[in-house]
């Protein structure tokens, strides 16, 4: 693939001076001969099971892509569960997730090049007809720029890509006359207000018909954004450039770099998560290769290998040396400070990173890429999909997955460098768990919950930009694709462009202008690409030896380095540092340990703000122990046989899902509907499970009224019409204050939007049945057999069955941390996202947490502690008359252990404030 060049050529150096159309050329050889050596691992698997499987992921994809274009088109996304499309303002704002949706058909234009990929050519002729003639980029809606940039631009870019091949090629796009380059140009146009400020980053929104700074803009007054926000527009920008001549585009994009390359941290040289646009001060000095700044690395390199212009690849190497020095604790990725990096920021990942090892691959840096993917791969493992964060003994932090791409993307790119089939056997797997679990009649829903299995009614456009793509290629021969892929370069959205861009309309300066202050020394360069003499140094078993320690890392093990301990501290046989978790604070020697921290020398210092980040954070941790984890009602019945699962509040009372088997019965609604007294129709919901309107009396009142009629258990669903899980925290119910142990059924609460669900499917079939546990069972293989589509037509024709709606929750967290590829990368509103392509700015509501509570990852051997980032979680308790009830205790603070710390605690305070 060409992506792999790193360098100059394959396995040597070159010649700084190299004549740069030589660029594209190794570009394209050095993946290619990667490919010649595969380890002995695994299995070969036959070209007949590879095409079995390549034909599995093009059904998929005509899946997902037929119901958007049936359901949704020409809205921005399709809402799997409610089959219909994703409008921005008619349904209720997700927050930053929403500033992906342009009113532009987003999905159809980030699927454009995949159409091609998986040689849907005449389908591909027909889309770029309807962009054409449907598509209007002059709405009056403020979007992303990031995101504008990498799927609508990008999108806009790899089509014209595409089509000036296909026609070329002489069948196909006879017609076509650059159409898709001037929509894209016009884009660019609009895209360009943004980069109005004195420092040249780009403001995170625009309005696409008023620009910036017009009252009716709505826009223009931010002052933040995110790292891969500002750093991710080289490729599209720059290639806008080459395909127009117009290089105002390539040049504002430079700019951007060039001064977040500039505001490095010269001593550790990490960049931060967040950046104010305006002054160029670090607001978020966490510094990782997840979100909020994933997508700046790659478009360093990339830019390279695109542009042949050798200070993107001294950039990108020296960020390199600085990740792997600090950030990479093999096979974790953990975040630091930049002005401190032997200090971790926080002790989870999030699943953004996942694209990394394919990031290494491209570098030559095979060893450590392996060792990570292979950790994320027992994570998926354990939980069928790589959660949206997890902590550093593998638990689940937040539990969504929006079905994020960067792991087959990894996949792929070590399947291209190592040829080994274990990842062929890696993608099948992924394939598996699709269409196990987030196959739904009407596309793929994303997941809301992994512990529970539940859905959310969300497709974003990546899926089918970035995931169809990178699984059909894993899986494609050379002969199965109608082009040749080595020709072209993948942005962070998959979409293609052509290596030829290197050398055309080369107007802007090779060396870049900031190198007068960078101090480089190219000695310490690396001028090479991936080459299997060097990574695999004569060994086939090479990539299997490096994989084997970690089959059971998840499981079985603490993995070594979860926490960053200085070798100072072991010097002279000292001890190690105490760790929050061990404290007692009876044992005087810890009570003498504790005085030292932060007096006698700067190790003992950084101890010191080391245990009391960890000592918030278990006390943080302790408190969500209380809490209670979210439920499953999953519908069973005729035709969905499992396929829907909804996220349901639990209750403070009756039978505990998670202790004992789960309840499985008939729906039926109770009369009076409220449940608050005595039940006028208890031969209907006698062995049955009774739906109930929350609302005039207390939740135990009502579980009682239905137990005495003979139910087997209840669901509340919501008064307040339109409430959703999507927008609103997860609660439990509370009792009554009163002794509750007569209640022995069990009570799960539903919002309206989720519960309409199963009152649509009653009124659809009238009879509903449904399976009330702590997490969604396995679908009837044979119900399933029967119901699974054989064809795009097959699956579009369930109207009937399409009816479905997701039940998830989220977790109202006080840090809006959580990552996400639409609102991940939108710079952030507050000064504390958690950002890259996508992390900056995730609304509260778009977080699932509490990883505590998940009863299938127990902490390992008993001895790894959970240590959460800092952060309140706050969820709702409600008792019906209620609402405002407290769900969890505030965190208590600990003034008896840290009262002579108050100037360390300062220092704590202000560490993301200070410059050094």
């Amino acid at each position: 693939m060409s992506e792999a060049a790193g360098g100059r050529g394959c396995g040597s150096p070159v010649p700084q001076r190299a004549p740069w159309s030589l660029v594209a050329a190794t570009a394209a050889l050095c993946l290619v001969s990667a490919t010649s050596v595969w380890t002995a691992g695994a299995a070969p698997m036959s070209r007949e099971e590879k095409q079995k499987l390549g034909n599995q992921v093009l059904e998929m994809f005509d899946h997902a892509f037929g119901n958007y274009m049936e359901h949704a088109y020409p809205a921005d996304e399709l809402m799997p569960l409610t089959c219909r499309g994703r409008v921005r303002g008619q349904e209720p704002s997700r927050g930053d997730v929403d500033d992906a949706l342009g009113k532009f058909s987003l999905t159809l234009i980030d699927s454009l090049d995949t159409l091609v990929v998986l040689n849907k050519t005449k389908e591909f002729e027909d889309a770029v007809r309807k962009v054409l003639r449907d598509v209007n980029l002059d709405n009056d809606v403020v979007v992303s720029v990031f995101e504008t940039n990498i799927r609508v631009l990008g999108g806009l870019l790899g089509g014209h890509s595409l089509a000036i091949m296909l026609k070329e090629k002489g069948e196909y796009m006879q017609w076509y006359s650059d159409e898709l380059l001037q929509m894209a140009k016009q884009l660019g146009y609009k895209l360009l207000p943004a980069f109005n400020t004195t420092s040249g980053l780009p403001y995170p929104r625009i309005n696409l018909k008023f620009g910036i700074r017009k009252p009716e803009a709505r826009t223009g007054t931010e002052t933040d954004t995110c790292t891969a926000c500002a750093g991710t527009l080289i490729l599209e920008f720059a290639a806008l450039s080459r395909f127009t001549g117009a290089t105002i585009f390539e040049e504002y994009a430079r700019k951007a770099l060039d001064f977040l390359w500039e505001k490095r941290q010269r001593s550790s040289n990490l960049v931060g998560v967040t950046i104010n646009i305006h002054t160029g001060d670090w607001v978020r000095k966490d510094s990782g290769v997840g979100a909020g700044i994933d997508s700046y690395y790659e478009y360093l390199l990339k830019a390279y290998v695109l542009l042949g212009d050798d200070s993107f690849l001294e950039r990108f190497n020296t960020h390199y040396n600085a990740i792997m020095r600090y950030i990479s604790q093999p096979p974790l990725l953990l975040d630091v400070h930049i002005h401190k990096p032997m200090l971790n920021a926080r002790t989870w990942m999030d699943a953004l990173l996942a694209f990394f090892p394919g990031l290494q691959v491209l570098k030559g840096d095979i060893r450590p890429a392996i060792e990570t993917h292979e950790m994320l791969y027992q994570v998926i493992k354990k939980h069928n999909f790589l959660p949206e964060a997890f902590t550093t003994d593998f638990r689940v932090h937040w539990a969504q997955h929006p079905l994020r791409p960067e792991f087959a993307e990894s996949t792929y790119f070590l399947y291209k460098a190592t040829g080994d089939p274990y990842y062929l056997e890696v993608g099948k797997t992924l394939i598996e768990n699709l269409n196990k679990y987030a196959r739904v009649p009407c596309g793929f829903a994303a997941m809301k919950d992994v512990r529970t299995g539940s859905h959310e009614d969300r497709m974003d456009s990546f899926f089918l930009a970035e995931m169809f793509k990178y699984l059909y290629l894993l899986f494609a021969d050379k002969e199965d694709i109608i082009f040749d892929i080595e020709d072209y370069i993948f942005t962070t959205e998959a979409h293609l462009l052509p290596l030829w861009l290197s050398t055309t309309n080369q107007s802007i300066s090779k060396k870049n202008t900031t190198s007068e202050y960078t101090e480089l020394d190219d000695s310490n360069f690396d001028w090479t690409c991936p080459n299997t003499q060097i990574l695999f140094p004569h060994d086939p078993l090479y990539a299997q030896r490096i994989r084997e320690p970690l089959k059971n890392v998840v499981d079985k093990s603490c993995p070594r380095g979860i926490v960053r301990v200085r070798e100072e501290s072991f010097r002279s046989g000292a001890k190690p540092p105490l760790r929050a978790r061990d404290f007692m604070a009876t044992n005087p020697e810890h009570l003498e340990i504790l005085k030292k921290m932060g007096a006698a020398s700067s190790i003992d210092a950084e101890d010191g703000l080391r245990f009391m980040q960890e000592m918030i954070e278990l006390s943080s941790q302790q408190q969500k122990e209380q809490q209670l984890p979210p439920r499953a009602v999953q519908i069973v019945s005729h035709p969905f046989f499992g396929r829907v699962v909804l996220t349901a509040g639990p209750a403070q009372f009756g039978l505990d899902l998670s202790k004992h088997k789960e309840t499985r019965g008939f729906v039926a609604s109770s009369k009076p509907y409220n449940g608050c007294s005595e039940l006028t129709n208890p031969e209907a919901v006698m062995g049955k499970i009774a739906l109930i309107q929350r609302g005039q009396c207390m939740f135990a009142e009502k579980a009682r009224n239905i137990q005495n009629a003979g139910a087997i258990g209840g669901i509340v669903i919501d008064d307040n019409e339109g409430s959703s899980s999507d927008t609103a925290p997860l609660f439990q119910m509370a009792g009554d204050g009163k002794d509750t142990d007569d209640i022995k059924i069990p009570m799960l609460f539903l919002f309206s939007k989720e519960g309409s669900i199963i009152l649509d499917a009653i009124r659809e079939y009238e009879e509903v049945e449904v399976l009330l546990s702590d997490k969604a069972k396995d679908r009837d293989p044979e119900m399933e057999n029967e119901e699974q589509p054989s064809s795009e037509n097959d699956s579009q024709n369930q109207s009937a069955e399409q009816q479905v709606v997701s039940i998830s929750q989220t977790v109202d967290l006080v840090d809006q941390e959580s990552p996400d590829e639409s609102s991940l990368n939108s710079s952030p509103e507050s000064s504390s996202p958690a950002d890259s392509e996508d992390a900056s700015n995730i609304s509260p509501s778009e977080q699932t947490s509490s990883p505590t509570a998940n009863h299938e990852t127990p902490s390992l051997d008993g001895e790894c502690t959970d240590l959460d980032n800092q952060i309140q979680e706050q969820s709702e308790t409600e008792e019906d008359s209620n609402p405002n009830v407290s769900w969890g205790k505030k965190v208590q603070p600990i003034d008896s252990i840290l009262a002579d710390w108050n100037e360390d605690i300062e220092a704590f305070e202000m560490m993301e404030k200070d410059e050094l």
